[in-house]
């Protein structure tokens, strides 16, 4: 077996190992985009209140047809667009899902109400910390430009302490710092 063979990249002095976890290749060198996806409570209440507005829509158009002697295929219209804006919710939520997205050059944030700075480098940012707003934990990034990002943890699923751990990694290696 040669060094290309282990590696994610032929270009790199060093030879990295297969990962038995996942089986694929490892590289330390190269990193892998991170995401943090929406957690299943805000989830839950995002298609919470599309079904309740979905719901007051059939209301509506039930006592329009019972009012106004319409037809009842009316309530057809209702029903159908229901279940399309289900099913839509559903798919943004399967395909856009993520809230935080870290990569080698920056991060991003969306689906963040007052976020600040959605998308920075991470050269531009000046440090990390976490505090609370308005009694939830979160996480905010200072940037050199004076303004910040700040990341409500609860809105992310997983666990807080790895999503801290792998920020200050791509931190520290889109900044150019080694761990020693």
């Amino acid at each position: 077996m040669t060094v290309v063979d282990l590696e994610c990249d032929p270009h790199h002095k060093q030879g990295q190992g297969l990962s038995w976890h996942n089986l694929g290749r490892v590289c330390s060198i190269c990193t892998v985009p991170s995401e943090y996806r929406v957690a299943p409570a805000v989830a839950a209440r995002l298609m919470g209140g599309l079904l309740i507005a979905i719901s007051v829509l059939v209301f509506v158009t039930t006592g329009l047809v019972a009012f106004l002697d319409l037809h009842t295929a009316l309530l057809l219209i209702p029903a159908v667009l229901g279940i399309c804006a289900s099913a839509a919710g559903a798919l943004v939520l399967a395909r856009r899902g993520w809230v935080v997205r870290f990569t080698d050059d920056g991060y991003r944030v969306q689906w963040v109400r007052g976020v600040g700075v959605a998308t920075a480098r991470w050269k531009d940012v000046e440090d990390a910390g976490t505090t609370t707003s308005a009694g939830s934990p979160v996480v905010v990034l200072r940037l050199r430009s004076g303004g910040s990002t700040t990341i409500p943890v609860e809105m992310l699923a997983g666990d807080r302490e790895e999503f801290v751990r792998d920020l200050l990694g791509h931190l520290r290696r889109g900044q150019g710092l080694r761990q020693l």
